[in-house]
């Protein structure tokens, strides 16, 4: 599979090295990766709620969360968090979920700002390997007197610039990865990768190839690769390189 002996032996010896899990969190956001192509569960974190302009805290009574376009066959999972409803539109003359809201009934809104929510759906994430897909969420409080707060939109998909005032809360995203096995898997990267996406893209990777260059989120596999002769770190991918990832 390697071009010569030496590297060969040098990737057996590193991909015997397990890669730690690395966890994230925002406010609002949703477990990843997705895969390329395929229906799974996306479970979207509520990590907190909301304070009024007194600096008292309020629980989250409702969440609306966008479905992007190319996210398909949508189901949604009934939630303790309160009633579910959906919203529909007509996509190229089909009916097609285009956003999902749990909403709380009244009397279940609880006094301060002490839970956390999971919501979940089921959906086919898009055929878009390597890419971002986000999914802009609004998040609804209310306080233990019943005032409902402004709606807190996180909907922003870049970073803000330097010059643009505040940027928007960002939404939970989503990093689509290609569909893989355990094991080997080979692929051809179809856009370039930057250095800070690597993280993002190969996290629950044990190691990614190409030619002798190796990369690794694991801070004991990085310390393998530079102990290893002929090997150099893989720093960023461009678009048709092909690589072989270790899962």
């Amino acid at each position: 599979m390697r071009g010569t002996v030496g590297t060969s032996t040098a990737l057996l010896a590193l991909a015997a090295v397990l890669m730690a899990p690395t966890l994230a969190s925002a406010h609002v956001s949703v477990a990843g990766p997705g895969y390329a192509n395929t229906t799974q569960e996306l479970n979207f974190s509520v990590g907190h709620g909301c304070t009024d302009t007194n600096g008292a805290p309020a629980d989250t009574s409702s969440v609306t969360i966008d479905i992007p376009a190319g996210v398909t066959s949508v189901r949604v999972m009934p939630n303790p968090f309160g009633k579910v409803t959906v919203t529909k539109t007509l996509v190229n003359n089909v009916s097609t979920i285009t956003a999902v809201t749990w909403t709380k009934a009244p009397g279940d809104v609880v006094a301060g700002d002490d839970n956390f929510y999971k919501l979940t759906i089921r959906a086919k994430l898009p055929n878009t390997p390597f890419a971002t897909v986000f999914f802009p969420t609004h998040q609804t409080c209310t306080t233990s007197t019943g005032t409902v707060l402004p709606v807190v939109d996180w909907v922003g998909t870049a970073p803000p610039a330097a010059d643009a005032g505040p940027a928007p809360e960002p939404a939970p995203a989503v990093v689509v990865l290609p569909a893989r096995v355990p094991g080997w898997n080979k692929f051809t990267v179809p856009v370039a990768v930057a250095t800070d996406s690597l993280s993002a893209l190969f996290k629950d990777a044990e190691i990614v190839w190409k030619g002798t260059a190796a990369y690794s989120a694991n801070p004991a596999t990085v310390d393998q690769i530079k102990a290893t002769s002929g090997v150099t770190a893989l720093t960023a991918l461009a678009a048709g390189d092909e690589i072989w990832v270790k899962y």
